[in-house]
């Protein structure tokens, strides 16, 4: 069974690299398709769960990993095991959902910087410096975390890691970095933003990533240095108070990451796509692509508002169904509007797979184009 095109139906699963074969399937034979009820700190954890973290340390080239069941609570649990009541965060404000419920679970003292402006950042970090510099003896017991994205899922920028990890030595800081959009599309092996940019991962305190987009399973993991991780075996809530990932999941990410392995040229298969589709969108009247072009999910916003966030909304829709009643399915980018800390303007979303052929993107593009056409003017 070739890669199953589900980018736009299952809402569990957006798989970027569509890697599913008939092997993940002969895990019902073995182990079935329930889920363990019980708590992985109750041992209910076979050697398929062992082995996927495992592959995942191995394939990101650190000293261990951990998995989660569900790719949500990953990040949203990690970032509470570590950062306590009194600590300091300093986050993108285009940073997701996810990574603001982590925030709020840990209590800590938040602060925004604007979207991957190290200018901004350094300006946070110096004010902070100051601060601690009045009370030395609290600052000493006092964490300070960066967490960034490596692929902003609401924007499709890229993070300027060389940047961070320079500020992340100059003042002290550590740097979590979420990479459930970079995993799997970045980097010559698909090993992320660190790859991407050559640096080294041993620079970065802990790396999390959900297995919903690239794996084509579910769950997510977390990676980084073995005590790092051993610390959320025992204070990862989204570890310790859910079931273990069911095994016809954790094979199939096993079975994903065979292939990455294998045929490390479907990334720039992918890349190459992105881009084409990227440049395709440029230039439309009346809305702008926002992203970069190396990502595989794309945001068209309109050029002009029309004064309100429902109008543009309505808009928006009327172009997702223009195209989706001539067969090319879009979505618009939906957000908790009350409860994002800086709620992104509308936007069409727009995802590239390495499935996808020069044809079928020729033709995605082209009616996006005629639906911009007949919408907007």
């Amino acid at each position: 069974m070739k890669g199953l095109r589900m980018q736009h139906k299952l809402p569990c699963q957006n798989m970027v690299l569509e890697l599913v074969g008939l092997e993940d399937f002969m895990e019902l034979l073995t182990y079935g398709v329930y889920m363990f009820c019980s708590l992985p700190l109750m041992k209910r954890r076979l050697d398929v769960h062992l082995e996927l973290e495992e592959r995942l340390a191995k394939f990101m080239r650190t000293e261990e990993a951990i998995i989660y069941s569900y790719g949500f609570a990953t990040i949203a649990s990690a970032i509470p095991a570590y950062s306590k009541r009194g600590d300091i965060v300093f986050v993108d404000e285009a940073a997701c959902f996810a990574i603001q419920k982590g925030l709020q679970a840990s209590r800590s003292n938040i602060k925004f910087f604007r979207h991957n402006d190290m200018a901004d950042l350094e300006r946070l970090l110096k004010e902070q410096e100051i601060e601690d510099q009045k009370n030395p003896r609290k600052a000493r017991v006092t964490r300070r975390f960066i967490v960034v994205e490596g692929l902003y899922i609401n924007t499709g920028d890229i993070c300027p890691l060389p940047e961070l990890v320079k500020l992340k030595y100059k003042y002290k800081v550590r740097i979590f970095l979420e990479e459930s959009l970079s995993f799997g599309v970045l980097g010559e092996h698909g090993r992320g933003v660190t790859e991407h940019f050559g640096i080294n991962i041993d620079d970065i305190d802990l790396i999390s990533a959900n297995m919903e987009n690239s794996l084509a399973s579910i769950g997510g993991f977390c990676c980084g240095r073995s005590f790092v991780i051993d610390h959320q075996r025992l204070s990862g809530q989204g570890y310790c108070f859910s079931a273990s990932l069911p095994p016809l999941l954790a094979a199939a990410a096993i079975e994903a990451l065979n292939i990455m392995e294998e045929n490390s040229g479907i990334f720039h298969t992918l890349q190459q796509k992105c881009k084409k589709m990227h440049k395709a969108l440029e230039g439309m009247p009346g809305l702008r692509v926002v992203g970069q072009s190396l990502s595989p999910a794309l945001h068209l916003q309109l050029e002009e508002s029309t004064g309100s966030r429902d109008g543009d909304m309505r808009l928006l829709k009327e172009i997702v169904d223009y195209c989706m009643n001539r067969g090319i399915a879009l979505t618009q980018a939906r957000y908790l509007e009350k409860e994002e800390k800086h709620l992104p303007p509308p936007s069409i979303r727009v995802v590239v797979t390495v499935e996808q052929t020069d044809l079928e993107l020729d033709k995605a593009a082209s009616l996006i184009w005629e639906a911009a056409e007949s919408v907007l003017n």
